[in-house]
C-alpha cells in the first residue's frame, strides 16, 4: 500500500526529470504500481483510511512522485458537476487542446509540495488525451474544466514541470488572458 512516506517531495531529482515511455504491453510490475497509485487516491479520499494512515487527500498521482521516472498517471475524482473520473494511464499525451485557458480560483496543490503556494495556474480549458489504460486498451478522452486541469497537472509531472512553474511571479493572482475561472 502506498502511503505519504512513499511520495517524494520538492527537491527530489525525479520531479524534474522527463519520464520515459512505458514499453507496451506494460509489465506486471508496472500494472501493479499503477493499480497501487489508483488505490492510494481512493484511500486518500476515504476519511477513515486517510486518518488511520495519515494520508493527504489527492485527486491525481504521477509515477515520478514515487521516484519512478516512467510515464504513468492515476486520477480519481468527481468534477464539479458530479461526474466520476477514475483512470490509471500509461503514456498519456495531449493530442489537441483549446485556445481558451482555465484556472482554479483556489489555486492548485500537490502531494509532493508540503507548502501552500498561492496563485493562479493557467491550463488549457479543454484537452483531448490519448493513452493506454490498465487493461491495455487504447483510450481517447475529451476533458474540460476541472478534469482537464487535473490531468494536465499530472502530465506536467511526467515532463519535470511543477504546477508553480506556471504561476505569474510578478502578479500571482492575475487572471491569464483568454481564460475562465473554475471553482
Amino acid at each position: 500500500m502506498i502511503t505519504m512516506k512513499d511520495v517524494v517531495r520538492e527537491g527530489h531529482p525525479a520531479l524534474r526529470e522527463r519520464a520515459k515511455d512505458v514499453s507496451l504491453p506494460a509489465s506486471e510490475e508496472e500494472k501493479e504500481t499503477l493499480e497501487k497509485m489508483l488505490t492510494f487516491l481512493k484511500n486518500s479520499q476515504d476519511e477513515e483510511i486517510c486518518a488511520k494512515y495519515n494520508l493527504r487527500p489527492g485527486v491525481g498521482l504521477a509515477a515520478p512522485q514515487l521516484g519512478i521516472t516512467k510515464r504513468m498517471i492515476a486520477v480519481h475524482f468527481e468534477d464539479y458537476k458530479g461526474k466520476q473520473y477514475s483512470y490509471g494511464l500509461f503514456n498519456p499525451r495531449i493530442v489537441s487542446h483549446s485556445v481558451e485557458l482555465a484556472y482554479l480560483t483556489a489555486g492548485e496543490g500537490c502531494l509532493s509540495v508540503d507548502r501552500d503556494v498561492k496563485g493562479y495556474v493557467p491550463r488549457y480549458a479543454r484537452i483531448t488525451l490519448k493513452a493506454t489504460d490498465l487493461d491495455g486498451n487504447d483510450v481517447k478522452l475529451r476533458l474540460k474544466d476541472f478534469a482537464a486541469i487535473v490531468v494536465q497537472h499530472e502530465i506536467d509531472h511526467l515532463n519535470g514541470i511543477m504546477f508553480y512553474d506556471h504561476i505569474n511571479e510578478d502578479n500571482p493572482f492575475q487572471a491569464p488572458p483568454n481564460s475562465k475561472a473554475i471553482g
